[in-house]
């Protein structure tokens, strides 16, 4: 740990680099917890952070067992770090050190040790993060509202995958492009290409990374395989909570039932529904997978009017989502269309999961649809966001054609004057509902609150 130049990672950007910088120079810089799903990047990116001090000590609460020894009893955060920089022969200054405690669920004293570190030592950077923290926090009483900073980080996004693998000149152009100058042709194919690339690998950084390295897709799939089993390995943490068993069969599920109401007979385990429940409760609180409810819509905030009976689930990653649904690659490749690869709804998918990657960082990400369910008339939104002060609907096409019904009759009952659809279509606009290419969901960005 005290040198690292030893660490060999892939040097890939992140957006969360940014966010971590201003943290580390800004003036009213809290104790930071990095939070997220496990194999997302949050290791590697303090990792880069700590390149700019001076020091940089990182305590691992699953490898360092013996460490946990220092967080017992008082929580005085100038004796902690005394017994921290003598283990590890790390200088520990306020201004020069970045303290990273890495895995900080495995160890809930050094948790709740946070809020002393921000009252009694603030001119020390530290940084925590961990997979399951969820898990961890909710047993603890409180850890001081207003003391602790939170950052949450997802797969890469579409753009970042970009950046890693040399495009960023052409993702720039799209996100310079609009309804009136759109790209063109030949950047506008390569995007999509590039697009579909990204369904079949996903953003989980050391996918990525393979893909970058190699250029062979069936090694990626080979790492997204690897990837599911550490996933379910992990299963076996939940195991007080829930039987490994209904975890495994409701991850499996939420790809086959992607782009519809999740609906737990689906998933046609021998058991009943609050076993079931329960388990996607324990994926949504590790971050595996994200609930999209219907909201009613009639106004803002958009949560405040959720139907939490009624929700879709997405998966936290398309790769891992790709995966599960179990589809021939060599098919994929050689596909004219997106017509294979879009089985399991993955345009939807992937727009869910890039609207939470370009979320506000500070806060967890929710996301939402509109569903009518009527006889004679059944109409659904895919997504509705917040813009500014008004609500926007999103439509999610896997093509470049189709009707516009839904979107349309949302718009007139909530008496809204725009929408966007997202479509492999070029950008442009019909009427009052601009189209944009799947791949310029980030566009979307200024729109979340």
């Amino acid at each position: 740990y005290s040198s690292l130049k030893q660490i060999k990672e892939p040097v890939m950007e992140r957006d969360a680099f940014g966010f971590l910088n201003n943290w580390a120079t800004g003036p009213r810089r809290k104790v930071l917890l990095v939070r997220g799903a496990r194999q997302v990047g949050k290791t590697y990116a303090v990792r880069q952070l700590g390149k700019s001090y001076e020091h940089f000590l990182e305590v691992n609460f699953e490898k360092d067992k013996p460490v946990r020894e220092f967080f017992k009893g008082a929580l005085d955060p100038e004796p902690i770090c005394r017994k921290l920089s003598a283990y590890f022969s790390i200088p520990v200054v306020a201004g020069k050190t970045l303290l990273f405690l890495d895995e900080i669920q495995a160890c809930p004293e050094a948790i709740a040790a946070l809020r002393f570190f921000q009252e009694d030592f603030p001119e020390l950077h530290v940084v925590a993060a961990g997979s399951l923290l969820e898990f961890a926090l909710e047993q603890l009483p409180s850890m001081g509202v207003g003391r602790i900073s939170s950052l949450f980080m997802y797969p890469m996004s579409f753009c970042e995958f970009l950046d890693a693998v040399g495009d960023s000149p052409v993702r720039d152009m799209a996100l310079a492009a609009d309804s009136g100058h759109p790209l063109d042709a030949p950047f506008h194919d390569r995007l999509l290409e590039r697009l579909k690339e990204y369904l079949l690998i996903g953003g989980l950084p050391e996918a990525v990374q393979s893909y970058v390295t190699h250029r062979d897709l069936r090694e990626v799939q080979a790492v997204l395989d690897d990837l599911i089993v550490t996933i379910t390995d992990d299963f076996a943490k939940y195991k007080d909570r829930a039987p490994v068993l209904r975890l495994t069969e409701v991850f499996e599920s939420v790809p086959f039932q992607a782009g519809s109401k999740f609906k737990y007979a689906t998933i046609g385990a021998e058991s009943s529904t609050p076993p079931l429940k329960h388990a996607l409760e324990l994926l949504e609180k590790a971050s595996i997978v994200h609930k999209v409810y219907h909201s009613n819509a009639h106004g803002l905030p958009l949560g405040a009017q959720v139907d939490t009976k009624k929700f879709k689930v997405v998966l936290f990653d398309v790769g891992i989502h790709q995966r599960l649904l179990g589809l021939d690659l060599a098919s994929l490749l050689v596909a004219r269309d997106f017509k294979a690869v879009n089985r399991g709804s993955i345009a939807e998918a992937f727009v869910g999961q890039e609207l939470i990657a370009y979320s506000n960082p500070n806060g967890k990400a929710a996301l939402h649809y509109w569903h009518r369910e009527a006889r004679s008339s059944n109409a659904e939104v895919d997504y509705v966001i917040q813009h500014g002060e008004s609500i926007l609907p999103i439509e999610v096409k896997a093509g470049t054609k189709g009707q516009m019904q839904s979107i349309r009759i949302f718009m007139e009952e909530r008496n809204i004057d725009k929408g966007v659809r997202l479509s492999l279509e070029n950008f442009g606009s019909l009427g009052d509902i601009d189209i944009l290419p799947l791949y310029a969901a980030r566009l979307l960005q200024p729109h979340l609150s």
